[in-house]
């Protein structure tokens, strides 16, 4: 084989690499690549918690809106246990009406 065949083989394929680059450009461009636009902070849909019942079956708890759902996951497909279960807010203070916890060690003798 030539070697003016393989230039014009690695020619081929940048050119190639290059339209497809330029079309995905030219798609966001026009919005109809839009990446999603959620941060992590306003995700609606947690898994809250995950318990292996047996080597088949999986039991969840899924938060979506600070309502939860428990499901029944298995290879024969999925069984909702129970849905709309209101959650409270949770408050992230360790003390209501501070901002801070000081944490005294006590001296050792």
């Amino acid at each position: 084989m030539d070697p003016t065949e393989y230039l014009r083989f690695a020619a081929a394929l940048i050119f190639v690499l290059a339209l497809i680059g330029a079309a995905a450009f030219a798609l966001r461009a026009f919005g109809f690549m839009t990446p999603g636009n959620r941060n992590k902070g306003e995700r609606r849909l947690n898994i809250i918690e995950s318990l292996m019942l047996d080597p088949r079956r999986r039991l969840m708890i899924v938060r979506r809106d600070n309502v939860e759902h428990v499901l029944l996951l298995g290879l024969s497909g999925e069984t909702i246990v129970e849905r709309a279960i209101k959650t409270p807010e949770i408050s992230t203070d360790p003390i209501p009406g501070t901002t801070f916890l000081t944490i005294r060690p006590e001296p050792r003798i």
